[in-house]
Parts: C-alpha cells; sequence; structure tokens
C-alpha cells in the first residue's frame, strides 16, 4: 500500500488541482450559484463518481486501451459537448418561462438531485481528458516494491476523490451562498440561469475545439 509521505504528498497535489479553474469546477460553481447548495452537491458527488470510473478503468488497464483509439475519444466528447449544449438549451429556457423571476424570498427552481448526480456523472465521464490526465499522473506516485500496482492506484484514486470532494463541495457551498445574496433581487435568478446557460455553452465549445 502507498506510504504516508506519498499519500500526503498526492493529496496536496490533488487538492491544488481542485482549486485550479477547469470545466468541472466552473460547472459546480455555476449550478451551485443557479439552484442552490444542494444542487452543487449531487453534481459534486456526480463527479465524484465519475473520478471513481475512471480510477477503476487505469486500475484494470482499461484506460491505455481507451488512450489508443483516438476515434472513441471523439465520438466519447462529441456526444459531452452535445450534453452540454442540451443543458444550456434547458438552462436558457428555464430563465425565459413565466415565473422564471421568483420573489426575494423565493427559493430557485431546483432539478431532482438523481438529475443533477447523473449530470455530474455524464459530465465527468464525456470528458476523456481526465481518464488521460490520470492515466499520466497516477502511475508517478506507484512504487511497485510497496504492492499490487492496481491497489495503489486504487488508493490514490480515492484520495483524488476525498481532495475532489472537499475543495468542490467548498465551491458550491460558497458559490449557493452568493447565489443566495444575488437572489434577493428581483429578476436575478433569470440572469443566473442565463450565465448557467453561458457556460455550458462555453464548456461544450471547449470539449469541440479539442477535438
Amino acid at each position: 500500500m502507498i506510504s504516508l509521505d506519498t499519500a500526503t504528498t498526492f493529496f496536496g497535489v490533488a487538492v491544488l488541482l481542485g482549486l485550479t479553474p477547469g470545466p468541472d469546477n466552473l460547472f459546480v460553481l455555476a449550478q451551485s450559484a443557479a439552484a442552490g447548495a444542494r444542487a452543487g452537491l449531487a453534481v459534486v458527488l456526480g463527479l465524484c463518481c465519475g473520478l471513481v470510473v475512471h480510477t477503476l478503468a487505469i486500475a484494470l488497464g482499461l484506460a491505455a486501451v481507451m488512450a489508443s483509439a483516438p476515434l472513441a475519444l471523439q465520438i466519447i466528447q462529441t456526444l459531452g459537448a452535445a450534453y452540454l449544449l442540451y443543458l444550456a438549451w434547458g438552462a436558457w429556457r428555464a430563465a425565459r418561462l413565466p415565473g422564471a423571476a421568483p420573489s426575494a424570498h423565493a427559493a430557485p427552481a431546483t432539478p431532482r438531485m438523481a438529475a443533477l448526480w447523473r449530470r455530474g456523472v455524464i459530465m465527468n465521464l464525456s470528458n476523456p481528458k481526465i481518464v488521460l490526465f490520470f492515466l499520466a499522473l497516477l502511475p508517478q506516485f506507484v512504487d511497485t516494491s510497496r504492492g499490487p500496482a492496481a491497489l495503489q492506484i486504487i488508493a490514490l484514486g480515492l484520495l483524488f476523490v476525498l481532495a475532489t470532494l472537499l475543495v468542490f463541495g467548498g465551491i458550491s457551498y460558497s458559490a449557493a451562498r452568493v447565489g443566495d445574496l444575488l437572489r434577493q433581487r428581483p429578476g436575478v435568478q433569470a440572469q443566473l440561469d442565463h450565465i448557467s446557460a453561458l457556460v455550458f455553452v462555453a464548456l461544450a465549445a471547449r470539449l469541440v475545439w479539442t477535438l
């Protein structure tokens, strides 16, 4: 199993990576600001489940197979971009529906938690750059003298998930608090939905641009 020094170093690296602006934390920020902390946390849990899948893929050797199939990666990215555009359309429509601008004390309309969790899973799994990044990062912290590499990779992946949960959870809570304060002004909820839609479009464009 991995040593305490390795675990500590890797956890620090994971926290720094979580704080670095990227598609996943921007996705969490947009969802939390527009729909509240519970919505953001559901998305974070979905993203973390996606990271678990990526970790298992690397531990089982599936990630290396995927990395050697560019067409499969392109298909996954295209589907991910299409899904983000679908979310953007939904957020834009929500802002334009009657009653989209609630009173100062009304809570935002929040999708079901299962749907938000699913968004996080799809968002994470539709970005093959994550599994390629894991494929480059995790083996650097593996010491074959300390046991099976697959078990060490799983342990490192779970540490990364923990760091992501803590960092993204903090982002979710902070963004939701800001959203709650802004929402006290009439019409702000519709503006937050518009911003969410633009973020989704930007993330979709980023996926397409890297095809």
